[in-house]
């Protein structure tokens, strides 16, 4: 059983992507389950085989603790990490592949807080991996790109398990836009001529600095494009996981 963490910013298309691949993995044969570990989602493209919410309900926090739903999503991503032995009861009724597990709307309620650490180290960092979803309205500029790139490392970082980089909802971009951007992720050097030819914005100057502190690192590389409204891109990101898992070995083909 192989643990894929969906994280990314709220917006970022991680419930419908999770819902595509899927669909993707079924229609392919490979048998996998849904985790949802989002307690204030209101509703899911997808009937989750496991729901945090079954144990924590964001309206009962807001009134047993008389605070607002920003106050209570945070008690709430705490209280994740007090009901582990559940999920971990739930999760050893199924006999599966892959974990899809679809993280909090928020990305600081889970990748900020300690539960996700108890909650990763419960279901097996050696066989875990996560997948960042960058905005595609946010990399389509040369700061926010930067941004992006920095969160996803933050995420590595805080996780500390195989991540990979996924261009969500990438129909949402021109032709020449989605080249640009895909670029960048593969060849730095272009990512900072476009910034050079910014250099006028305040913020670019930052962003330059920042860039040189990441590219120091090794943190630039490829990046998949998805779209799950296109059902695009199913196929590199398993292929994506297979890499990080299996050291790039098909495991269904043996």
């Amino acid at each position: 059983m192989r643990n894929i963490y969906f994280i990314g910013t709220a917006g970022s298309g991680k419930s419908s992507l999770v819902l595509s691949y899927k669909e993707w993995l079924d229609f392919n044969g490979i048998d996998s389950i849904i985790v949802n570990l989002d307690p204030g989602a209101d509703s899911l493209p997808y009937v989750a085989d496991i729901d945090i919410r079954e144990w924590i309900d964001l309206q009962e926090v807001m009134y047993e603790y008389s605070l607002g739903p920003n106050g209570a999503q945070i008690v709430c991503a705490d209280l994740m990490a007090m009901n582990i032995e559940k999920l971990l009861d739930a999760l050893s009724t199924y006999k599966t592949k892959y974990v899809l597990i679809d993280t909090p709307g928020q990305l600081e309620l889970f990748v900020f807080r300690k539960s996700s650490d108890i909650i990763a180290e419960a279901l097996g960092k050696e066989r875990s991996m996560s997948v960042f979803l960058a905005d595609p309205m946010l990399c389509r500029t040369s700061n926010g790109f930067i941004t992006s790139v920095m969160l996803s490392s933050i995420v590595q970082f805080r996780m500390r398990m195989p991540t990979i980089n996924i261009l969500s909802k990438s129909d949402l971009l021109g032709d020449s836009e989605l080249d640009k951007v895909l670029t960048w992720f593969s060849d730095p050097d272009a990512l900072y001529g476009d910034m050079l030819d910014n250099d006028g914005d305040p913020q670019t100057a930052i962003g330059m600095e920042l860039f040189k502190a990441m590219e120091s690192i090794g943190v630039f590389g490829g990046i998949k494009a998805v779209s799950a409204k296109e059902s695009l891109g199913m196929e590199e990101l398993y292929a994506a996981s297979q890499q990080c898992f299996f050291g790039g070995d098909d495991a269904e083909s043996g």
